[in-house]
């Protein structure tokens, strides 16, 4: 029990060290991550329907 409440207190004291990002920055970095998970889902659907067409007009 002493064990955990001695890792608690270092958690609590590291995280205090923590630099967090401004909400400026966590703005930017949000969109910047949203964008990039909406490309490369627009990329991959656009591959596999491409994909999916050659293999369709290859076995007909």
């Amino acid at each position: 029990m002493q064990n955990l409440s001695r890792f608690f207190r270092g958690v609590i004291r590291e995280m205090k060290k923590v630099s967090w990002p401004k909400q400026k920055e966590l703005t930017r970095y949000t969109i910047i991550v949203m964008s990039t998970v909406i490309f490369v889902s627009v990329f991959f659907a656009v591959i596999d329907l491409g994909i999916s067409e050659i293999i369709r007009l290859v076995l007909e």
